[in-house]
């Protein structure tokens, strides 16, 4: 183990930042899930195209960020960034259940976007910092398994808030307490690992982003993981308030159906995307590409499929197809930039991956709330977002892992 790391830390490390990983995304999911009950109290929202800007607002933000976020992860302190991130999107979590109008609400995603933005690169970076041999894929899926779960959790909002008692404003409440409490254990156990001569910081910002822009596969990369954004974040934003509509389901029952299936299948795509991946790359270094390139294939189907179901247990079948295959996609991501990239770049490339993917989620937000304002049917947008997906399996196909960077393959 290079740098003197033990083995038992690659795995501690995993363990450490999936409750992070899960809270990340359960503070941002639990407000799609609870739409109705947020309308129905803040009723200067107003429209499904205002109730999209505010879904834009957030990811615009932190779009905006995370190449700042990513940067400042590869010049500084990994494990700062991730705690200080924890403890102020945790307060603001917090905060937003205080939210009397739509302008304040506006206001909280807003900030919860400036501070959830310096999460993810830095914590995908120092999982690689930590995995440098064949586990990558692996360590990245079961911190992506965190992220689902807290995509899960958040569609249960729903039913907390139409609980007698509770209501949407308890669910934020207590899902901020939780994150500043798990701060301060965090800053006392997770740590950076020492930074050999190749990870260590030597690039001014307009440095790193040159380096990057010049990479022909970085840019396939960028642009692949962008086009699965805007499904992805359909998925996510969208899909509780479609299965309300296509099929009369109650709001609870509605955001545990478009939460709970899809990523139940999408941990097994996760754990089957890591493993199989980890194995390939041993034997080919476009192993993780490829794996990633099959789930794409099996999104397009369920896009199509989901928008024609004539019934809620079909589009279950379809969501959980759609989640298998994005596990196998969700999974290689940071693996696969770590073949393309030196290790000093990796959580920059990574937060300009998101700017793009985000920023073109947010535009997604909108277009979906104007179309559906206008009269689209769901099975028109979900057709069209399949349409996307297609361009994507040849996108990761062409790129072209760097051997010298993929220290797991066998040379013979």
């Amino acid at each position: 183990m290079p740098d003197g790391r033990k083995p038992h830390l690659l795995w501690w490390v995993v363990f450490l930042l999936a409750p992070v990983a899960l809270l990340n995304y359960l503070d941002r999911q639990m407000l799609s899930a609870m739409k109705f009950s947020v309308m129905g109290e803040l009723r200067d929202i107003g429209s499904d195209t205002r109730w999209g800007i505010m879904l834009a607002q957030f990811k615009w933000v932190y779009a905006c960020l995370s190449p700042v976020g990513g940067y400042l992860a590869d010049r500084f302190s990994r494990r700062g960034i991730i705690v200080g991130s924890l403890a102020v999107w945790s307060a603001i979590t917090w905060w937003t259940g205080q939210a009397t109008s739509y302008s304040e609400l506006l206001w909280a995603r807003t900030l919860m976007g400036v501070s959830e933005a310096f999460y993810i690169p830095a914590a995908l970076a120092l999982l690689m910092d930590y995995h440098t041999g064949a586990t990558k894929s692996r360590a990245t899926g079961i911190h992506m398994a965190a992220i689902y779960l807290g995509v899960i959790l958040g569609g249960f909002a729903g039913y907390v808030a139409d609980a007698p008692g509770l209501g949407w404003r308890w669910a934020f409440h207590t899902a901020g307490a939780v994150g500043i409490v798990y701060a301060l254990p965090l800053w006392l156990l997770l740590k950076d690992p020492p930074r050999t001569g190749e990870s260590a910081p030597r690039n001014s910002p307009l440095g790193a982003l040159k380096q990057l822009l010049r990479n022909p596969s970085f840019l396939l990369l960028t642009l692949y993981f962008a086009l699965i954004a805007w499904p992805g974040w359909m998925m996510k934003d969208w899909m509780p308030a479609m299965l309300k509509s296509q099929f009369e389901l109650s709001q609870g029952r509605a955001g545990v159906s478009a939460g709970l299936y899809v990523n139940l299948a999408g941990f097994v795509g996760l754990f089957l995307g890591g493993l199989w991946a980890d194995r390939w790359v041993r034997k080919s270094v476009r192993g993780r590409t490829t794996v990633s390139a099959i789930g794409m294939g099996l999104i397009i189907p369920a896009l199509f499929g989901l928008g024609y179901s004539p019934s809620i247990g079909v589009a279950i079948g379809f969501l959980a197809l759609f989640g298998l295959g994005f596990g196998l996609f969700d999974g290689n991501n940071m693996p696969i930039l770590s073949q393309l990239v030196r290790p000093d770049l990796r959580a920059t490339g990574y937060g300009v991956m998101n700017f793009v993917s985000v920023s073109l989620g947010g535009f997604a937000d909108i277009g979906v709330g104007r179309l559906r304002d206008s009269g689209a049917s769901f099975a028109g947008i979900l057709s069209l977002t399949a349409c996307a997906v297609a361009v994507n399996v040849l996108l990761v196909l062409l790129i072209r892992p760097r051997p010298e960077l993929t220290p797991e393959l066998e040379r013979v």
